[in-house]
């Protein structure tokens, strides 16, 4: 069971301690768009999100991996200027693979940041990459998201009950 804990856990993308990420050597940073990124319903990148995307590819190669349709991560990948894999199937992991390829980076060089245990950890996770879980930034899902909340309900309660994760207990 311990095989879902994320390596880091924090409130949300702005919180993540991206200089120590660095040290450590990472040169990737694979992020999830919908909760991650932005909100569900937001067509455009929020400014926010923006100005730390810009302020992140100073040190690191910044892509979006996402479930969703190459039309919903499009509006992103223009504005942020990054590339992106779309119906990225996670947990598979063909869409960190490519990324992995196409960067010519070894698996020590790349992490996975995402709002989702489900699909984001278990994708990193099977992958062999570190991995970062934030908060959601909504309520909202998608349809297929709801499934996935009740199974990651189930897991972080027994995680919850062994002492060893609790949402809103964040740490490095």
């Amino acid at each position: 069971m311990k095989g879902f804990k994320p390596t880091r856990y924090y409130k949300d993308i702005f919180s993540i301690n991206y200089e120590k990420l660095k040290e450590e050597g990472i040169k990737c940073l694979v992020f999830d768009l919908d909760n991650t990124l932005a909100l569900i319903e937001e067509k455009d990148c929020p400014a926010k999100t923006y100005k730390l995307i810009s302020k992140l590819q100073k040190d690191f190669i910044v892509f979006i991996i996402s479930n969703n349709t190459r039309k919903r991560i499009k509006p992103y990948m223009d504005a942020l200027g990054v590339d992106a894999v779309g119906l990225a199937m996670k947990p598979l992991t063909r869409g960190l693979r490519r990324i992995k390829r196409i960067h010519k980076l070894k698996k020590k060089e790349m992490v996975m940041i995402g709002d989702q245990i489900v699909t984001d950890v278990i994708s990193g996770k099977n992958f062999r990459i570190k991995t970062i879980l934030v908060d959601p930034l909504g309520v909202k899902d998608l349809k297929i998201t709801n499934l996935n909340r009740k199974i990651e309900a189930y897991i972080i309660n027994r995680y919850r009950k062994r002492g060893i994760f609790e949402r809103g207990k964040y740490y490095e």
